[in-house]
Protein backbone atom coordinates (compact mmCIF):
# COMPACT_ATOMS: atom_id res chain seq x y z
CA UNK A 1 0.00 0.00 0.00
CA UNK A 2 1.16 3.56 -0.96
CA UNK A 3 1.74 6.22 1.63
CA UNK A 4 -0.57 9.10 1.08
CA UNK A 5 1.07 11.96 -0.34
CA UNK A 6 1.12 13.86 2.94
CA UNK A 7 3.33 11.60 4.65
CA UNK A 8 6.32 12.42 1.99
CA UNK A 9 5.63 16.16 3.05
CA UNK A 10 9.12 17.54 4.79
CA UNK A 11 6.80 19.96 6.75
CA UNK A 12 4.46 17.09 7.65
CA UNK A 13 7.22 14.88 9.14
CA UNK A 14 9.08 17.97 11.13
CA UNK A 15 5.36 17.83 12.38
CA UNK A 16 5.61 14.62 13.42
CA UNK A 17 8.84 14.89 15.14
CA UNK A 18 7.87 17.95 17.22
CA UNK A 19 4.45 15.95 18.14
CA UNK A 20 6.73 13.18 19.27
CA UNK A 21 9.12 15.08 21.22
CA UNK A 22 6.91 17.08 23.39
CA UNK A 23 4.70 13.12 24.22
CA UNK A 24 7.77 12.26 25.43
CA UNK A 25 8.45 15.08 27.44
CA UNK A 26 4.97 15.24 28.95
CA UNK A 27 4.43 11.44 29.99
CA UNK A 28 6.88 11.99 32.54
CA UNK A 29 5.17 14.47 34.68
CA UNK A 30 2.73 14.09 37.28
CA UNK A 31 -0.91 14.19 36.91
CA UNK A 32 -1.56 17.71 37.83
CA UNK A 33 1.05 19.09 34.82
CA UNK A 34 -0.07 15.99 32.56
CA UNK A 35 -4.16 16.67 33.15
CA UNK A 36 -3.38 20.31 32.86
CA UNK A 37 -0.14 21.64 30.62
CA UNK A 38 0.49 18.02 29.35
CA UNK A 39 -2.82 17.80 27.09
CA UNK A 40 -2.81 21.16 25.86
CA UNK A 41 0.72 21.18 24.65
CA UNK A 42 0.04 17.33 23.16
CA UNK A 43 -2.90 18.34 21.19
CA UNK A 44 -1.70 21.71 20.19
CA UNK A 45 1.64 19.68 19.13
CA UNK A 46 -0.58 17.05 17.23
CA UNK A 47 -2.80 19.30 15.57
CA UNK A 48 -0.25 20.88 13.10
CA UNK A 49 0.25 17.46 11.51
CA UNK A 50 -3.28 16.69 11.21
CA UNK A 51 -4.28 19.64 9.97
CA UNK A 52 -1.69 19.48 7.01
CA UNK A 53 -3.16 15.92 6.84
CA UNK A 54 -6.63 16.52 6.59
CA UNK A 55 -6.16 19.64 4.23
CA UNK A 56 -4.03 17.35 1.62
CA UNK A 57 -7.13 15.19 1.91
CA UNK A 58 -9.94 18.13 1.20
CA UNK A 59 -9.23 17.96 -2.68
CA UNK A 60 -8.72 21.89 -3.34
CA UNK A 61 -6.83 24.50 -2.87
CA UNK A 62 -8.61 26.65 -1.17
CA UNK A 63 -9.21 24.09 1.25
CA UNK A 64 -5.71 22.84 1.83
CA UNK A 65 -4.53 26.68 2.29
CA UNK A 66 -7.12 27.25 5.31
CA UNK A 67 -5.99 23.98 6.60
CA UNK A 68 -2.16 24.71 6.79
CA UNK A 69 -3.05 28.25 8.39
CA UNK A 70 -5.12 26.35 11.09
CA UNK A 71 -1.60 23.85 11.43
CA UNK A 72 0.00 27.35 11.70
CA UNK A 73 -1.91 28.51 14.53
CA UNK A 74 -1.61 25.47 16.12
CA UNK A 75 2.15 25.68 15.85
CA UNK A 76 1.85 28.89 17.62
CA UNK A 77 -0.38 27.49 20.50
CA UNK A 78 2.32 24.64 21.11
CA UNK A 79 4.57 27.37 21.40
CA UNK A 80 2.42 29.19 24.44
CA UNK A 81 1.89 25.84 26.05
CA UNK A 82 6.15 25.22 25.82
CA UNK A 83 6.33 28.59 27.54
CA UNK A 84 3.94 27.88 30.23
CA UNK A 85 5.60 24.71 31.31
CA UNK A 86 8.92 26.73 30.98
CA UNK A 87 7.54 28.82 33.23
CA UNK A 88 5.87 26.41 35.45
CA UNK A 89 9.89 24.60 35.56
CA UNK A 90 8.10 21.65 33.39
CA UNK A 91 10.52 21.33 31.35
CA UNK A 92 13.98 21.84 30.75
CA UNK A 93 16.32 24.01 29.17
CA UNK A 94 18.46 20.56 27.66
CA UNK A 95 14.46 19.97 26.53
CA UNK A 96 13.60 22.84 24.95
CA UNK A 97 16.95 23.55 23.34
CA UNK A 98 16.32 19.68 22.01
CA UNK A 99 13.19 20.78 20.29
CA UNK A 100 13.77 24.08 18.75
CA UNK A 101 15.55 23.26 16.17
CA UNK A 102 12.74 21.21 15.08
CA UNK A 103 9.93 24.23 15.75
CA UNK A 104 12.75 26.39 13.76
CA UNK A 105 12.37 24.86 11.16
CA UNK A 106 8.83 24.35 11.47
CA UNK A 107 7.33 27.38 11.12
CA UNK A 108 9.53 28.50 7.92
CA UNK A 109 8.27 25.17 6.49
CA UNK A 110 4.82 25.61 6.94
CA UNK A 111 4.82 29.03 5.12
CA UNK A 112 7.03 27.73 2.06
CA UNK A 113 4.20 24.90 1.84
CA UNK A 114 1.38 27.39 2.24
CA UNK A 115 2.40 29.30 -0.30
CA UNK A 116 3.41 26.58 -3.37
CA UNK A 117 -0.35 25.06 -2.43
CA UNK A 118 -2.30 25.54 -6.08
CA UNK A 119 0.83 27.16 -7.74
CA UNK A 120 1.87 24.03 -10.02
CA UNK A 121 -1.77 24.66 -11.26
CA UNK A 122 -1.22 28.00 -11.76
CA UNK A 123 1.69 27.60 -14.21
CA UNK A 124 0.26 24.91 -15.95
CA UNK A 125 -3.29 26.55 -16.35
CA UNK A 126 -1.39 29.29 -18.49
Amino acid sequence: MARPNFQNLRVYQLAEVLADSIWEIVVGWDGLARDTVGKQVVRAADGIGANIAEGVGRGSYVDNRRFVRMARGSLNETLHWLRRAYRRELITREQTEQIRPTIDELGPKLNVYLKSIGQQSKTTDN
